[in-house]
């Protein structure tokens, strides 16, 4: 769902499990929220963008990619 930020995290060889760590939350409530399961958190949200992604836009890093159903 969140393809950008889960390419930056790859691009800087931030594992999952560091991500969940610096956020204080599980490996599979990222994933979650990664695949839009669930939503992110303002706070984890700001700490993304400000802490660990500062040279990134929030817009770049919190699109949301969606997919296209063709309805036939």
């Amino acid at each position: 769902m969140y393809s950008n930020l889960k390419y930056v995290l790859y691009q800087k060889n931030i594992a999952i499990k560091q991500y969940a760590e610096f956020l204080g939350i599980s490996e599979k409530t990222v994933q979650n929220k990664l695949q839009g399961i669930t939503d992110f958190t303002y706070p984890e949200f700001k700490r993304t963008c400000k802490l660990l992604l500062p040279e990134y836009s929030a817009d770049y890093l919190f699109t949301e990619d969606f997919e296209q159903k063709s309805i036939v």
